[in-house]
């Protein structure tokens, strides 16, 4: 019976003796008390039991005497752990920095750029319409009555000023080019008789009468040419070439020119539209007045219909970002408003405001419908950022600045606004470098890093 206990009673302290170390040193006394060594407590106690069972063998005696043998085995995993942390905070950085090379940079496509003043730009959106500018846009004129013989230029051709465009056929035309060379012919014979009459009056062989009579036919017969000229003139036509054509007419009886009129183009361009075809009577009441429309498309309008609301804001010469209607459509443009109307549109309440638009490779055609980024404002300041360079970290706005191990998270405290960009306040100064594209990348990993470095 005595023996049943004793084991029973090893057994128990072997389990307590694992399960709370404070207690050990009553075990062992019940062991020295059956007869059992010490040791036996290593099976449950483990390797750290074992040294502590050893160790007065050591000659660490005090362990024993003071009952703290257990404390320090207990504490080297602890020790262990916190340097583990340790080193992953160093690999992750510290609290607010993204330790980053430059490789990495570069691979995950991070901008950097050096922070600096600029200005801030406030905008309204208004609908618009491409038009022609008037200014750039001109019809060829029939100034005559007659028949169109010949229509050089087809719809589309580009065009330079004073280039033939159509030839008409026309006897009004012929009618004022005989006048002139009848005209000039009679000018020029008068001139001779005038000369004669003169010389023979100055040596006294004709009489006076004689002299006078010659002198006033000539002036009569050159006034006829002087208003011959004019109306080639008023028909847009050149008297000396006039003159020109006929001589080489004389050489070449079976072509004339006496009739026709060359339709020239008033401005360099492109046919934009043909109102007649080869045969077309032209010039009379109730026939078409013109051939030929020619616009020189390389600039054009922008008509917006601006509401009485923000009509004081717009000013001439504010700078004006066009974008086609259509859902898609990335081109974009700059052009500058040249006008706007002191008159408001009776039926609609608006005023007409008219923007001048660079027109590169023809690609704005008139009639296209266009949205328009209208500058209302401008503001100097003296550190600008673009909103991509801005994240939220913990309810602030924060940029990442560029520093020798990375990117170090920064404060700013913003100001005035527009479209775009930020005015920095405080937390970012001129010269600074910081990140301005995909900065959602350094936010991720500071997330990452200070959960890291909180475990």
């Amino acid at each position: 019976m005595r023996i049943f206990l004793t084991v029973f009673l090893v057994a128990a302290g072997v389990l307590v003796g694992a399960a709370v170390p404070a207690v050990s040193d009553f075990v062992r006394g019940l062991l020295a008390s059956a007869g059992l060594p010490p040791t036996a407590l290593t099976f449950a106690a483990g390797p750290d039991a074992a040294r502590s069972a050893e160790a007065p063998a050591g000659g660490a005696g005090h362990a024993e005497d003071d009952g703290h043998d257990h404390a320090k085995p207990a504490a080297k995993p602890k020790e262990g752990h916190a340097h583990g942390e340790h080193e992953h905070s160093e690999a992750e950085g510290e609290e607010g920095h993204v330790k980053m090379t430059a490789e990495q940079i570069e691979n995950q496509d991070i901008k950097v750029a050096r922070a600096e003043g600029g200005t801030l730009s406030r905008h309204i959106l208004v609908p618009g319409t491409i038009t022609p500018d008037t200014d750039r846009i001109a019809r060829v004129p029939a100034r005559v009555v007659g028949t169109v013989a010949e229509m050089r230029k087809r719809l589309g051709d580009d065009v330079k000023k004073g280039d033939v465009v159509a030839v008409l056929d026309s006897r009004e035309v012929a009618d004022a080019k005989s006048e002139y060379l009848t005209a000039s012919v009679k000018a020029e014979l008068e001139k001779t008789n005038f000369d004669r009459q003169q010389s023979l009056w100055d040596k006294r062989i004709s009489a006076e009468s004689a002299f006078l009579n010659a002198k006033a036919v000539y002036s009569e017969a050159t006034l006829r040419q002087d208003l011959a000229r004019q109306k080639l003139s008023a028909l847009g036509l050149n008297a000396a070439e006039v003159a020109k054509l006929a001589k080489q007419d004389e050489t070449t009886p079976n072509t004339s020119t006496l009739r026709q009129y060359e339709l020239r183009a008033p401005l360099s361009g492109r046919i934009v539209e043909r109102k007649v075809d080869v045969g077309t009577a032209v010039g009379k009441e109730g026939d078409p007045s013109d051939v030929y429309t020619v616009a020189d498309l390389s600039t054009v309008w922008i008509e917006l219909s601006v509401p009485t609301s923000e009509l004081a804001k717009v000013r001439e010469g504010a700078n004006v970002t066009v974008t086609p209607s259509q859902e898609g459509a990335e081109r974009h443009e700059r052009g500058k408003v040249i006008f706007v109307s002191p008159l408001l549109n009776a039926d609609t309440r608006a005023a007409r405001v008219v923007v001048a638009l660079p027109n590169k490779g023809m690609a704005w055609r008139p009639g296209t419908y266009v949205t328009a980024e209208v500058e209302i404002a401008t503001d100097q300041v003296p550190v600008r950022v673009v909103k991509s360079a801005l994240q939220t970290v913990e309810g602030k706005r924060v940029v990442f600045v560029r520093t020798e191990e990375g990117f170090e998270k920064r404060e700013v405290e913003l100001g005035r606004s527009d479209d775009d960009a930020f005015e920095v306040v405080s937390g970012l100064k001129a010269g600074e470098e910081f990140a301005v594209e995909n900065t959602f990348l350094l936010k991720a990993e500071l997330g990452k890093s200070e959960a890291d470095h909180d475990h």
